[in-house]
């Protein structure tokens, strides 16, 4: 996620947050390959990479962001170039808790999102829930992918 798209604070990453989002993933997704941080000494983002991805995509990957203040981004791509992120961030395109739709997740393009929880591990799971529904579906085109993030 761009620090352009944010219009207030963010906070600090929230390193615990991070490593029970990459505990669920590991324990609910049979094609996570990897997982990493973006710096093993002052962590900012969790990096899942997954074997498969929606579509014909050969691969993909989960760039997941939580901070101190329980603000997230959860930004998923793969090796089609479709993007798509579900937010929770103060900004002044969309609502606090919003989606951003593929197939390159804009930031005008931002609506608001059907995950109404806060708690890490149930946003978690609810982003899950939605992917693998999505990769089980093979449902990559925008109008029916944008649905997981107002259905």
């Amino acid at each position: 996620m761009s620090e352009d798209d944010r219009a207030g604070e963010f906070g600090p990453i929230y390193l615990p947050a991070l490593q029970r989002i990459r505990d669920l993933w590991l324990e609910l997704e049979p094609l996570v390959d990897a997982t990493s941080y973006d710096d093993v000494v002052a962590p900012t983002e969790l990096q899942i990479s997954l074997s498969d991805g929606l579509g014909d995509a050969e691969n993909a990957r989960l760039d997941i962001q939580w901070s101190e203040l329980g603000m997230y981004s959860f930004h998923y791509v793969d090796s089609d170039d479709v993007n798509w992120r579900f937010d929770r961030h103060p900004n002044t395109h969309s609502s606090e808790i919003h989606f951003h739709p593929p197939s390159k997740a804009a930031t005008t393009a931002a609506e608001p999102s059907c995950i109404d929880v806060t708690e890490v591990s149930l946003v978690t799971r609810a982003v899950h829930a939605m992917w693998r529904a999505a990769y089980e579906n093979d449902d990559v085109d925008t109008d029916a992918s944008s649905r997981m993030g107002s259905a």
